[in-house]
């Protein structure tokens, strides 16, 4: 046995908070790691030790081994956390981390090579008898010899980054014609987040479900499986919602995947916890996809419903101990479902957001984790991933749970960044979640669930009464000692009020009438009587379900069981400020161009490509909205580019 004391977590947010939870509970003494662009997150101040590993970008911070490994050897680690992303499947960190002399938490680097490389780890099941969907994983990675196997495997084609994860350096091929510009993104993709550009090709098993295996092995030569977890609601195959058990998979189903799983593990001589994928088809056939050798994102479900701290088994397991656990030891009670809490905005394709967080209230209840990295004041960083937090439920049934994460996510609130709260809430209210047979397929099915419904009236009223009596406290706050039946005093016996109301885009006139005994809002015309106030406040006899409000300036921060918004006040009569002018192609968030695909004088078209912007560890290609010439392109391919930057200036035709 190798026990040790001390532990540096080379990861940041939430999953560095998770780690550090259990190892404090073990007695370890936690050693953090950070950058300047992160020094403020709640992981920094959660450590017993801290060391600064950079400015920002990953590839000189947490993806450097160099300066993780210094960074444990300075600090006195014995042991180092990779967390997950970033090095926690890089063999290589594996390898140097035991050449330090530093326990790695973790499987052996051979094992990690092997599952790490999708081409490799495919070659292995074949071998081992895990069923694998039919596709290419060979060496010769030309554009011809992939498009020729692209032929051969027939469309629609998935190609994958073989170093890949987490839905990274992965296309979905429809037609042949599209193949190379796919491929070609990918490659791009995967190089930059992986530092790899091997690809693999499969045939695209159509609207299958995603199901995955918690394993778990230790030095004595026991694997044991945890239960599967159903991770099938995903956008651009990245997970959404997970859930376990799944509601798909019945007790000889789970038997035989666990059995395929707990081989695949010990085909590589795997130790300690790891996750098999796999695609279940509607006829009950199951194929491999990959093993994640690490800990997964969603692995509180497994715990919520096992009743097992997986993090304390993973250290347990590096310290040479048993798992301590039978097959039959495992036992599933209840049902546990996780949202991901993501800085992005669902309105405009999931597009990554960064800025600073002015307010974050996390959900509190019965049956509700939640696992963040986060706090007010914050910067989110456009560096790293925007994952800002996962919500957990946990009930006696699939339904109950479900109905308790949605109540936890309406009793949330984070302004200061767009977040996809609202859109989960659909999610998870929508009836192809809530019956359970979601699909890979389901949100591409139901692409209504990721616009922002429109305010109705009701909605548009009980913000301008909310705007009208915070208004009202403000004044009666700054008016001192005066008394509060003052306000709102007339000889007419009613005070009206002229103002106007943003929204977003959109602007309201808005008129209050005030009496002693009611207040009526008059929005575009149309007049409301509200009664109550804040999360008391009811609009035309109906509650208006506002959860928080919450001030800040000439602004309100608003939170409804169905929305997220921000209002803001301006007096009647003020112009509107011009939001843009066609062909101005600003930034959508500050990020590294990869590339710049046009010159000044150049006719584009709506949809030609522009420029290729990373940001977030992802790739997002920057199109035309007009037809038009190209007249200015004040940046070049490496700049650093912040939110609003002008990329591309077009003049009109037409």
């Amino acid at each position: 046995m190798t026990p040790f004391t001390s532990l540096l977590v080379a990861n940041r947010g939430e999953i560095a908070c998770r780690i550090m939870r259990s190892a404090r509970q073990m007695g370890l003494r936690c050693i953090a790691v950070h950058t300047d662009a992160d020094a403020d997150s709640p992981h920094v101040a959660m450590a017993d030790q801290v060391v600064c590993i950079g400015e920002g970008p990953v590839g000189d911070s947490y993806l450097s081994i160099e300066r993780l490994i210094a960074a444990a050897r300075g600090a006195g680690a014995q042991a180092i956390h990779p967390g997950y992303g970033f090095l926690s499947e890089n063999a290589g960190f594996a390898r140097a981390c035991a050449d330090a002399g530093l326990i790695f938490v973790g499987p052996g680097a051979d094992a990690i090579a092997v599952m790490g490389n999708k081409a490799a780890a495919k070659r292995k099941m074949i071998a081992a008898g895990v069923p694998c969907v039919p596709g290419y994983e060979g060496t010769d990675q030309s554009d011809a010899v992939l498009q020729q196997e692209a032929d051969r495997i027939g469309f629609p084609v998935m190609i994958k980054a073989a170093a890949g994860g987490g839905g990274r350096g992965m296309r979905l091929v429809d037609v042949p014609a599209e193949f190379l510009s796919a491929l070609h993104l990918a490659r791009s993709e995967a190089l930059s987040a992986f530092g790899s550009d091997e690809m693999i090709l499969e045939k695209a098993v159509q609207t299958p479900r995603h199901v995955e295996v918690q394993v778990f092995a230790d030095r004595q030569g026991k694997t044991i499986h945890l239960g599967e977890r159903d991770c099938s609601v995903q956008r651009r195959h990245q997970k959404v919602v997970e859930e376990a058990p799944s509601p798909a998979v019945s007790p000889d189903l789970r038997a035989r995947m666990g059995a395929a799983a707990v081989s695949a593990a010990q085909a590589v001589d795997y130790v300690g916890a790891g996750t098999v994928e796999f695609l279940l088809d509607a006829d009950g056939a199951f194929y491999f996809l990959e093993m994640n050798t690490r800990l997964q994102v969603e692995h509180p479900v497994t715990e919520m419903v096992t009743g097992l701290d997986l993090v304390e088994m993973q250290l347990t397991v590096a310290m040479g101990r048993p798992v301590g656990l039978a097959q039959d030891d495992v036992q599933m009670q209840g049902h546990a479902i996780e949202v991901r809490l993501y800085a992005e905005d669902p309105a405009q394709d999931f597009m990554p957001q960064s800025g600073q967080i002015s307010v974050w209230v996390p959900p509190v209840g019965t049956g509700l984790r939640v696992d963040d990295g986060i706090c007010q004041g914050q910067q989110v960083s456009p560096y790293y991933d925007p994952m800002l937090a996962k919500i957990i439920s946990h009930a006696p049934s699939r339904e109950e749970a479900r109905m308790r994460l949605i109540r936890g996510l309406q009793d949330m609130a984070l302004f200061g960044v767009t977040c996809n709260r609202d859109f989960l809430i659909r999610v998870l209210d929508h009836p192809g979640f809530a019956d359970g047979t979601a699909t890979t397929g389901f949100l591409s099915e139901v692409p209504d669930v990721a616009a922002t419904p429109e305010f109705d009236a009701t909605e548009v009223a009980a913000a301008a009464a909310v705007m009208y009596q915070q208004r009202c406290d403000d004044a009666v706050h700054r008016a001192g000692r005066q008394p509060r039946e003052l306000f709102g005093w007339s000889s007419t016996g009613a005070l009206t009020h002229h103002s106007r109301m943003v929204i977003g885009a959109e602007t309201y006139p808005v008129t209050a009438i005030q009496t002693p005994e009611a207040l009526t809002v008059q929005v575009s015309g149309q007049a409301h009587d509200v009664t109550g106030a804040n999360i008391g406040l009811n609009v035309d006899g109906q509650t208006a379900g506002i959860r928080f409000v919450f001030p800040e300036r000439n602004m309100w921060h608003v939170a409804t069981t169905s929305r997220l918004f921000t209002l803001r006040a301006e007096q009647a009569g003020v112009r509107d400020q011009e939001t843009g002018q066609d062909g101005q192609i600003l930034a959508p968030m500050h990020g590294n161009l990869q590339s710049v695909t046009v010159t000044a004088g150049q006719m584009v078209q709506p949809g030609t490509q522009l420029a290729i912007l990373e940001a977030m560890k992802m790739q997002h290609e920057i199109v035309s909205p007009i037809a038009g010439v190209v007249s200015d392109v004040p940046v070049q391919a490496g700049d650093q580019v912040k939110s609003g930057t002008l990329l591309i200036a077009i003049t009109p035709t037409g």
